[in-house]
């Protein structure tokens, strides 16, 4: 059971209205919803396709816009820690080694996924009809799923633990959700572009 005063407690830390905090939620929010809807958009137009000259370079191009947003999205998320107080009790040598532990592991799902998919499988390729041949099963992809999701996440809960800061971990739960809701819309339609491929290679 959640302990409820103890939340109270730990967000009464943290001023919701203070306009970085506001920012950092925007930036994160904002970064699944702009990547779903440029690749959708790209799914049904092929428009960067043709305007890049091929689907390989509007992925690169895609992929590139998402990496700068993910680096503002961290420059603020970083930012509405600082401007916010830690908490005392957490203020600590174990905390912050605790924290930097969920990093590591955080980054290895990340990197891991990242050289498993490669580029263009990271960065939404199957949506430019660049296709993998088959789904991708080895680590990390066999210990869970969207593992660059949550090793992102896990990267910022380790970086909130080693500022000891609230405003950090409501933060993280922010990035959570969103990745949540971005699963839920980018499963499914991912899952059928690849349905298609199978029906159009039977078909063959």
């Amino acid at each position: 059971q959640v302990d409820v005063a103890a939340m109270v407690q730990l967000f009464g830390y943290v001023d919701v209205t203070d306009t970085g905090f506001i920012v950092a939620v925007l930036s994160i929010a904002f970064n699944p919803l702009f990547w779903n809807v440029v690749a959708r958009w790209e799914h049904k137009t092929r428009a960067l396709s043709q305007v890049f000259g091929s689907p390989h370079a509007a992925c690169y191009c895609l992929g590139a816009a998402i990496l700068v947003l993910n680096c503002v999205r961290s420059h603020c998320f970083t930012e509405a820690m600082k401007s916010q107080p830690k908490l005392e009790g957490w203020d600590c040598h174990w905390t912050y080694y605790s924290g930097l532990a969920i990093s590591a592991v955080g980054t290895l799902f990340v990197v891991s996924s990242f050289l498993a998919l490669g580029f263009t499988g990271t960065f939404l390729g199957d949506y430019f009809g660049i296709l993998m041949e088959e789904k991708v099963t080895s680590f990390p992809f066999s210990v869970l799923d969207n593992p660059m999701y949550w090793g992102s996440t896990a990267i910022y809960l380790g970086w909130s633990l080693m500022h000891a800061s609230p405003a950090g971990l409501l933060l993280t739960a922010v990035v959570a959700i969103s990745y949540t809701i971005a699963v839920l819309y980018e499963g499914p339609f991912t899952e059928e572009i690849y349905r298609r491929k199978q029906k159009g290679v039977k078909s063959k």
